[in-house]
């Protein structure tokens, strides 16, 4: 699949690309609420024109889009790092936010620490950390109090 490899002229977000995987990288603006799910709209399209099945594309767009709400709401925005690989796909988002002080907590379907402004937006149910778990074959939360939180996720193909 990964032969028809991508290049920075066939897209510019493309870090790196070798035989064994393709890396995206994406700056995840915190101050642009607007734009938040712009790199998962990317990274949907670049699966697509690699030949990745609706499944697939669906999980990773939607546990990457809702990365991305968080990262935008809580944590001023981040880095996501998407690395494609022929059997998994491995999204990496990391941000400098405040941390998330129960990880535990924080995965409980409906628990949410957004403002009232968010919500009233529609976001901020406290889906985000549920459905990024229920999404990925595998997830990992790596957090520390005022200094920031990198969630691992991994989608198998």
């Amino acid at each position: 699949m990964l032969a028809a490899c991508f290049t920075k002229t066939d897209c510019p977000e493309v870090v790196c690309s070798m035989a064994d995987f393709v890396r995206l990288e994406y700056d995840i603006d915190g101050e642009n609420f607007t734009s938040a799910g712009e790199a998962s709209v990317k990274v949907k399209r670049s699966l697509r024109q690699m030949g990745f099945d609706p499944e697939t594309i669906r999980k990773v767009s939607v546990s990457m889009y809702e990365g991305e709400i968080n990262m935008v709401i809580h944590a001023d925005g981040g880095k996501a790092t998407v690395d494609i690989y022929d059997d998994r796909i491995v999204i990496v988002l990391a941000d400098r936010g405040p941390g998330i002080p129960d990880i535990d907590l924080a995965m409980q379907a409906g628990y949410s620490t957004a403002p009232d402004n968010i919500r009233s937006l529609g976001f901020g149910a406290g889906m985000g950390l549920p459905n990024m778990a229920k999404y990925t074959d595998e997830m990992k939360i790596e957090s520390e109090v005022g200094v920031g939180t990198t969630v691992t996720m991994v989608v198998k193909v």
